[in-house]
């Protein structure tokens, strides 16, 4: 009868003990810890990149300190995990990271080995132009088929990219960003196509010299990831985003929005949730 109490109590510890395992809970590891452990980047503007006081901002800095703020009411709870694109994956898997916005783009791929959170950003391509050249705007650039010079970070699908847009424009590859940009400067180019994010920022920087084209194509959505398996965490970091974007902390999201994107958002309408329209 003993020997059977005995082996009752040790398959009782092992269940005990696997239930624990099983319903492990990152948000009050966190809490516990008493600051985020929030992966990103450091070289991309508006995203992640050190001022001239060599502290990290951007937008998904942003983000990611309004996460720390839903947890600690304080948005400088949050250590920064620097980490290059390839480590986004491996960190969440390791715990290194509680949770990562770097710009990344939700595929079914990467779906399969994180959670994504609700979209915090849709990403695309726009042309920019000279504010005072030739061309007023997309349809202009479409009306002058291949008179036309569209300057491109050298990329394997980069050609094909700008004739989804333009199937008529000649098209330059360069291998950085500056020579792309000093192509529109310089003449040789009479548009830039880029990432619409990195767009805004630089028409934000200078505003009297370049403007957005108005066309943009080829959507991507960017969301936050966090580790798979915790739904209570996922569910807590949604509902930070997506009321930043909705509700209580709307007023934060949209300055940070302007700041590094030079746009006005519109408040969302009082009433029916926008997000069920």
């Amino acid at each position: 009868m003993l020997k059977k109490i005995s082996l009752f109590g040790t398959a009782a510890a092992i269940l005990c003990a696997a239930s624990n395992s099983a319903y492990a809970d990152k948000l009050q590891d966190v809490l516990d810890r008493g600051y985020l452990l929030a992966g990103s980047g450091s070289t991309n503007a508006p995203w992640h990149f050190k001022d001239e006081n060599n502290d990290l901002v951007g937008f998904d800095i942003d983000m990611l300190r309004l996460i720390a703020k839903g947890l600690f009411d304080d948005p400088t709870k949050v250590e920064f995990v620097n980490q290059s694109g390839d480590a986004r994956i491996p960190n969440l898997a390791t715990d290194k990271v509680d949770v990562t916005c770097q710009f990344m783009t939700v595929t079914a791929g990467r779906a399969q080995q994180v959670e994504f959170t609700v979209p915090y950003y849709r990403e695309g391509v726009g042309l920019m132009l000279m504010a005072d050249g030739e061309y007023a705007d997309y349809d202009d650039l479409k009306k002058a088929g291949s008179d036309i010079t569209v300057s491109v970070l050298q990329n394997v699908y980069a050609e094909e990219m700008v004739h989804t847009a333009l199937p008529d424009a000649q098209v330059d590859q360069y291998e950085s960003v500056d020579l792309m940009y000093q192509a529109l400067n310089s003449g040789r180019a009479s548009a830039t196509a880029t990432d619409q994010s990195s767009l805004s920022w630089f028409i934000a920087q200078n505003p009297n010299r370049y403007k957005d084209a108005g066309y943009g194509w080829n959507p991507q959505t960017y969301s936050c990831a966090v580790k798979p398996g915790d739904q209570r965490w996922l569910n807590f970091v949604n509902s930070v985003l997506r009321e930043a974007m909705t509700g209580v902390e709307f007023n934060t999201y949209s300055a940070s929005y302007k700041k590094w994107f030079g746009a006005e958002l519109t408040p969302p309408t009082i009433g029916f949730p926008v997000e069920f329209k």
